[in-house]
């Protein structure tokens, strides 16, 4: 609707002959969707803007310039966190098309959903999990259809939030995150789920892809060879210790940060933050190669 040049904003509700304009327009379209295309009755304006003037009064003094608070809370020097939803390669300019979602997720998006400036943004951490899942379809070339994308999915509780659908699972793709670091100009990554992979003998990264014989060591330009590529593997050490309870760097089994120094030379971008159980307090924060914990 936005768009399409006939969103109702909630500014719009600030003034309720303007509200009801807007709203005629919109029903004109709904309203023939709804009547010929699914058989269903038309909305009548009369009953949302009766339910719409309440709303209106409950909500005149909630409704502010978000961008105009924001930026001012930056003059003061006060701490402002973004936080995106999705995640880069659900971008609908720059993931997986047509598999994405409707928005931009990458860190961009942030300065046009925020409404501040670019520079405004002095550090940008990427959350990337110890493994890849994804929920419905689209190309996966690191999925794993075996028992051990099983047990990622049942040990890292793997399910949607919203649909409860299950989430496919797979190797850490080294390929993708790199290229995801370049999207959003990482200054850091925070790890999770790092746990999930404990027990295993051996754990595969996807350094890069091969398709007809050629290998792309970065993300392909071409969906199809997205869509039909072969991983190329890395193979690490795993680890048998339960690490859920540790909470500092150093007392992390070698293995496990073996796996994290590479995951940073693969990618060029420290791990600032590491997440070793779904306890809030089971997170491990470092610096440099000095790590530290935040208790």
């Amino acid at each position: 609707d936005k768009t399409s040049r006939i969103g109702i904003g909630a500014q719009d509700l600030l003034d309720i002959k303007i509200f009801k304009t807007k709203l005629e327009h919109a029903l004109k379209e709904k309203n023939n969707v709804l009547i010929k295309a699914h058989n269903q009755k038309p909305v009548e304006i009369k009953d949302v803007l009766e339910d719409y003037s309440v709303y209106a009064e409950k909500l005149r003094d909630k409704i502010k310039d978000a961008a105009l608070i924001i930026n001012k809370a930056l003059d003061k020097k006060l701490n402002v966190l973004f936080e995106g939803a999705q995640g880069t390669f659900l971008d609908l300019d720059y993931g997986t098309y047509p598999f994405v979602t409707s928005s931009s997720p990458i860190a961009g998006g942030a300065c046009v959903g925020a409404g501040v400036g670019p520079r405004r943004i002095d550090k940008i951490i990427g959350v990337a999990k110890a493994y890849i899942t994804r929920v419905g379809s689209g190309p996966f070339p690191t999925e794993l259809s075996d028992e051990v994308g099983e047990k990622m999915a049942e040990v890292g509780m793997e399910f949607g939030t919203t649909t409860g659908r299950k989430r496919r699972c797979g190797w850490f793709d080294a390929v993708l995150m790199r290229y995801a670091s370049m999207l959003n100009s990482l200054d850091a990554i925070a790890i999770t789920k790092l746990d999930v992979l404990s027990h295993l003998k051996t754990i595969k990264v996807c350094v890069a892809y091969e398709y007809e014989g050629v290998r792309y060591d970065t993300y392909p330009p071409h969906q199809t060879v997205f869509h039909k590529c072969k991983p190329i593997y890395e193979e690490l050490k795993g680890w048998s210790e339960d690490i859920t309870n540790i909470t500092n760097y150093r007392d992390l089994p070698n293995a496990a940060k073996k796996y994290i120094e590479k995951i940073e030379e693969w990618t060029g971008v420290p791990v600032e933050i590491i997440s070793v159980s779904p306890k809030r307090m089971r997170t491990i924060f470092t610096k440099g190669k000095e790590k530290i914990v935040l208790q």
